[in-house]
């Protein structure tokens, strides 16, 4: 019998359901709260529908990652079918989401769960997460995709800014002293993960030389021709982040470009206004 391996993932991912729906990849969602309510994001709470509570709540959103049980019992419900489960998750640095998967891992039977950090989240997650479903379609063994997401992280780039580190500074996933320095310079840093937190990758003054820099990060990977999976990201910024896509594409005919955004768990985190950019290889070898 063909082994058959599964791809789950988080809601922080952000990928489409159609997306979801061709490769077979599960979701489990976060939860967003505002006061007593609470979302699953993705399932309960569109984005659109979040920012706009956002503007409107009277005190800033919450979030929580999944609980265990939902991962145990996702685990055993795959498991009834397939022999191997790839569970690809955002930045154990900034969510327990990843541990959580950890423990529900090790409650269930009959099936072997694979762990994969991204060490990032949204849509550059998602790269891992399609890559991997990908391949689990073409039958390469669990093990091996394993490997090949973690060859693709030493290849895989992600750049963003925030509109307002308030947000990043209250919800603990960026320390004071960055904090200071930021809203006493008024600087927009260019912001990335490293070792799976986020920590300013450049100070600079304003949002257009933010995103000017990240715009020739790019040009580095992408100035050879190779071809680069693409995502920009925004935080209800629909038309700032169309004018990105249309540049990259047009100065770079063989990078395939996707739009995506920062969903309400991200968001909560980053602030409307957030924008970012994130590129991968296309054809990394297997």
């Amino acid at each position: 019998m063909m082994n058959k391996t599964a791809v789950v993932t988080d809601s922080t991912s952000y990928i489409p359901k159609d997306i979801r729906d061709e490769y077979g990849i599960t979701m489990v969602p976060l939860n967003v709260v505002f006061g007593e309510d609470n979302y699953q994001e993705e399932t309960d709470l569109t984005t659109d529908a979040f920012y706009e509570k956002m503007r409107t709540a009277e005190d800033l959103p919450m979030t929580s990652q999944p609980s265990v049980g939902l991962f145990e019992e996702t685990f055993e419900r795959l498991g009834e079918t397939v022999d191997d489960i790839i569970v690809v998750t955002l930045s154990a640095g900034i969510s327990g989401t990843h541990q959580t998967a950890h423990s529900a891992a090790q409650m269930v039977d009959g099936v072997n769960v694979h762990l994969f950090d991204s060490e990032v989240s949204c849509y550059v997650q998602g790269f891992y997460v399609m890559t991997a479903a990908k391949l689990a379609k073409e039958g390469i063994p669990a093990k091996k995709i394993i490997e090949h997401l973690e060859k693709m992280k030493k290849r895989t780039r992600a750049y963003f800014m925030a509109d307002d580190l308030s947000h990043l500074h209250r919800g603990g996933r960026l320390n004071g002293a960055q904090m200071v320095v930021g809203s006493l310079l008024q600087v927009k840093p260019v912001l990335h993960f490293e070792e799976g937190k986020i920590v300013p990758f450049e100070k600079v003054r304003t949002a257009k030389k933010a995103i000017a820099r990240i715009m020739a990060l790019l040009h580095e990977d992408a100035k050879y021709g190779n071809p680069l999976d693409v995502v920009v990201i925004h935080a209800n910024r629909p038309e700032k982040a169309g004018e990105l896509a249309g540049y990259i594409r047009k100065e770079y005919p063989d990078v395939t470009v996707t739009i995506s955004y920062f969903g309400p768990v991200i968001g909560t985190h980053l602030g409307e206004g957030s924008l970012g950019i994130g590129w991968t290889d296309a054809d990394l070898d297997v």
